[in-house]
């Protein structure tokens, strides 16, 4: 029997299939199948415009938007899989220089009953929050505080730092990119933008059960993979967005 396609899915088959058939002619401009050239579609104007690693945010303290950021942990369950979960609510202060990354610093804290989790079955959200493993009644937050900055790059750092989880502190290194940013524009604030990733060992913080013993893969995996997108903001828009122009 046929199925049925959504018109929006045909929608966006058609314009990938009509990228894929054009090629880039001169001054920036397309030539699709039939060797008609057509003029590339301008940027709206009086949008900011960030390219990679860039940016004339100005330094300062800078606050987490939490509705950009999320933490995102994977961990071998049985070997088979990388189960991936999250937490939901998270806060942070940035201390923002880039012309003196080094000087950065950043706090992040996590609570960890806000822990999102794929599908989990009744009670499997109770469990990892309970004592055998977050135990989220005596340990209320995870928290992440910089010690040390050290460029590795144009827009790449590694960030040292006590993470902080299950009531235990440990020196934790991320490897972190600068996404970019910009000042304060007629839309919004000011804003930059981090990505960043480790790995840590669970049963380092006191968090043992399950591990798989010696040589096998029968249990949930000790080393856990975490990676981090944030996005942090600073003051108001300078003033009122423009209004669209009228149609017709």
């Amino acid at each position: 029997m046929a199925t049925k396609m959504n018109p929006a899915l045909t929608a966006a088959a058609a314009l990938l299939a009509l990228a894929a058939c054009s090629k880039t002619g001169p001054a920036g401009n397309a030539t699709n199948t039939a060797g008609n050239t057509t003029t590339a579609a301008a940027a709206p104007t009086g949008e900011p415009v960030v390219p990679p690693g860039k940016t004339d945010a100005p330094a300062g303290a800078y606050a987490l938007d939490t509705a950009h950021s999320t933490v995102v942990f994977r961990l071998s369950h049985l070997g088979f899989s990388k189960f991936t979960g999250g937490f939901g609510k998270l806060g942070g202060d940035l201390q923002f220089d880039p012309a003196h990354p080094e000087a950065m610093k950043v706090d992040v804290t996590i609570d960890p009953k806000s822990l999102t989790l794929p599908n989990p079955p009744p009670g499997f959200h109770d469990t990892l929050t309970g004592k055998e493993w977050l135990d989220a009644g005596k340990y209320p937050t995870i928290t992440f505080h910089s010690t040390k900055v050290e460029p590795t790059g144009p827009n790449t750092a590694n960030v040292t730092g006590d993470f902080t989880l299950h009531g235990v502190t440990k020196p934790v290194v991320l490897e972190t990119t600068f996404n970019g940013g910009y000042a304060p524009n007629a839309y919004d604030g000011a804003r930059a933008g981090f990505s960043g990733k480790t790995t840590i060992r669970r049963s380092d913080y006191g968090i043992s059960y399950g591990v798989p013993a010696p040589g096998t893969n029968m249990g949930v995996g000790d080393h856990i993979d975490v990676v981090i997108e944030t996005e942090w903001h600073a003051g108001k828009p300078t003033g009122p967005a423009p209004t669209a122009p009228p149609k017709g």
